[in-house]
């Protein structure tokens, strides 16, 4: 098997484009995406939150329960 220069089977590397895509550039843009952020940011806090008065919940109920349980005749 030899392999010339000609038939290398490595590719080579694609250049960069030289500047980026301005599709989102304009200020409105920009406006919508920051407000997207920052609902995203509000709503997993809300998420955590959710989380954790289920998860309270939960043991609050587990404890009962034990309590229940050990204290039957």
């Amino acid at each position: 098997m030899n392999t010339t220069p000609d038939t290398d089977p490595t590719p080579e590397p694609a250049s960069a484009p030289a500047q980026e895509s301005t599709q989102e550039t304009t200020p409105e843009a920009k406006s919508a995406e920051q407000q997207r952020l920052v609902q995203e940011k509000k709503n997993e806090r809300m998420v955590w939150w959710y989380l954790a008065y289920f998860l309270f919940g939960i043991h609050l109920v587990a404890f009962v329960m034990i309590y229940a349980v050990t204290h039957a005749k």
